[in-house]
């Protein structure tokens, strides 16, 4: 069981910024976020994986940066120009392998954010 230590969050007005962090133990093929509105799936935000690949979804992409400094430093998700839309609880997840798939990934407890003035 792959245990997280999270931090970050919270409310901003909108154009704002807000930092996310992460530490999954572990070494972990990728780590990264998922985001789930009310009413909403849960959606991707952005995962980087253990050689630093990075993906983000389109909605995000140009306003929200990934980064992780070293292999056991937390990975952090810089958001800025946040929009009322980016509202949601934010889920930390690390995928411990390639082959491990979606419904085996391991899961932060959350993380609200909201956008809002």
């Amino acid at each position: 069981q792959v245990q997280f230590v999270e931090s970050g969050g919270g409310l901003v007005q909108p154009g704002g910024s807000l930092r996310l962090s992460c530490l999954p133990s572990g070494d972990n093929y990728a780590v990264g976020w998922y985001r789930q509105a009310p009413g909403d799936e849960r959606e991707l935000v952005a995962y980087i994986s253990r050689i630093g690949f990075v993906t983000y979804s389109d909605v995000v992409k140009g306003r929200f940066n990934i980064d992780r400094e070293n292999a056991g430093k937390p990975v952090t998700l810089q958001m800025n120009s946040l929009e009322p839309e980016d509202t949601a609880v934010y889920y930390c997840f690390a995928r411990r392998a390639l082959k491990t798939s979606f419904n085996e990934y391991d899961w932060g407890q959350g993380t609200q954010v909201t956008v809002s003035s």
